[in-house]
């Protein structure tokens, strides 16, 4: 099976979207274009679990990913529970697609051999330490996450470190949203590590209203330019080898 590279948008909000398009929308097409939405709904102590649970759940559903919902100090574990389980989920999709080209419709993987099925769990859990990750975060930025950008910093630097050890490559880039003159605003770049998370957040200055749909939008638009120029890249790779140059 050819390596190639899981894509991930990791939203982490507390509310309702209440501007612009609908994030179901986008989200479900990000799904098609091979992304994965994973969505964190983040509580206070006070706060009920139903208070923006029903979009958290759809957001995800429609992105092929995991929602979760989770009070603020129990998010630096769910933040990386969230993005292991869904690269598995989005493995084990494209070995079964896989498996149904070679087994035919009528077979599932379940019809296997118990040792066969073994097999392909290695599969996925191999692919899952050795594939090319990208997440791009999304963090929300209105008024009343005020209180929680130090937990999701300190969740972020974790999830970055418990990354460390797969021999994939590991790329995370953040936006927050809303921005001050656009939906969103780039705070890093792609790198493999988010140490420097802590300058980035003493910056973030919270408030305005809440634009998930925009804010998706404009992520899976940041995506294609990326996903392109790794295309290009590829292309011209060939070229050179073909050309023998």
């Amino acid at each position: 099976m050819r390596k190639g590279t899981l894509r991930q948008i990791l939203l982490l909000t507390d509310g309702c979207s209440n501007s612009g398009d609908d994030p179901i929308a986008i989200a479900t097409l990000a799904k098609e274009e091979g992304i994965t939405v994973n969505v964190i709904g983040i509580l206070e102590e006070t706060q009920t679990s139903d208070h923006g649970l029903k979009e958290v759940e759809e957001i995800a559903m429609a992105g092929g990913g995991i929602s979760q919902i989770v009070y603020a100090r129990q998010l630096s574990q769910t933040v990386q529970m969230v993005t292991r389980k869904a690269m598995t989920q989005t493995i084990q999709g494209v070995v079964n697609k896989e498996l149904q080209q070679i087994l035919g419709e009528e077979q599932e993987l379940e019809d296997l051999a118990p040792a066969k099925r073994g097999q392909v769990v290695e599969v996925v859990d191999d692919l899952g330490e050795t594939m090319n990750l990208e997440v791009l975060i999304l963090v929300d930025t209105s008024a009343s996450m005020k209180t929680k950008l130090p937990m999701v910093q300190e969740a972020l630097v974790d999830l970055s470190v418990s990354l460390r050890s797969r021999t994939g490559a590991n790329q995370f880039s953040l936006y927050s949203f809303p921005g001050k003159r656009k939906d969103l605003d780039k705070r890093l770049y792609w790198t493999p590590d988010l140490e420097s998370l802590s300058g980035v957040f003493k910056k973030l200055s919270p408030g305005g209203l809440t634009p998930t749909g925009p804010a998706l939008q404009e992520a899976l638009r940041i995506f294609y330019k990326r996903m392109e120029k790794s295309e290009g890249e590829r292309d011209e790779r060939i070229d050179i080898e073909e050309t023998g140059m």
